[in-house]
């Protein structure tokens, strides 16, 4: 089977906004799209291990803010990168709260609020298939695409993102001169990475320099 074939599949990148016992909680999905349109339906694939989905296996509901080219990249930093177990995932980030719900103001396009309808169990994820109770728009802007994510933004995805690809050795040795790769989001660093400062920190994720691995 070739796998490639499953990177031309469209996602884009969106905020999954939870509640946990009165505080802001959640995380960075690339996986969300429309089921119905009448009484509208959407799906979202998330870990089973996310901290997010045991909220939205206790709430019943989330929202869904669509990230666009404009929204900062430490908003998927601090929400993609770290787990709300231990950490306040929205420090320092722009949001409201509706129906108790988070949703982001950094840039986003718009955002749902959703309530849990069913729920199908795979190996590695779960598919949540909710409905929606709201939506608004937020700022007229381009919605972000997972390619420009990638391509443009130069973020890499952590390993339970359901499109999780592992780099190719023949796609790496494309590249001239030295690559350093994320162990932790999979950004890519061209150049030498030992002539940065120690303070120098992953653009995506903010891990050290000591975290990064030459390729």
């Amino acid at each position: 089977m070739d796998k490639k074939i499953l990177r031309q599949l469209s996602y884009g990148v969106y905020a999954i906004g939870v509640q946990d016992n009165g505080r802001p909680c959640g995380c960075i999905v690339n996986t969300v799209f429309q089921v119905t349109s009448e009484n509208p339906i959407v799906a979202v694939s998330m870990n089973k291990n996310n901290y997010t989905w045991e909220l939205i296996e206790k709430n019943k509901n989330f929202s869904v803010s669509i990230l666009s080219e404009q929204t900062r990249k430490e908003v998927i930093q601090k929400l993609g990168f770290s787990s709300g177990r231990d950490n306040d995932k929205y420090e320092g980030i722009d949001y409201q709260l509706k129906e108790g719900l988070p949703v982001l103001q950094e840039q986003c396009c718009g955002a749902m609020l959703c309530k849990v309808v069913s729920v199908t169990e795979t190996p590695t994820h779960m598919v949540i298939l909710a409905s929606v109770e709201d939506a608004f728009a937020i700022a007229d802007t381009v919605p972000m695409s997972y390619r420009y994510y990638h391509e443009v933004i130069k973020g890499g995805a952590p390993k339970n993102a359901p499109s999780y690809v592992e780099p190719e050795e023949k796609e790496e040795k494309q590249v001239l001169g030295e690559r350093w790769i994320c162990s932790i989001c999979g950004y890519v660093y061209e150049g030498d990475l030992t002539k940065e400062p120690d303070s120098f920190v992953c653009p995506i994720c903010g891990v050290d320099k000591s975290r990064f691995v030459k390729q």
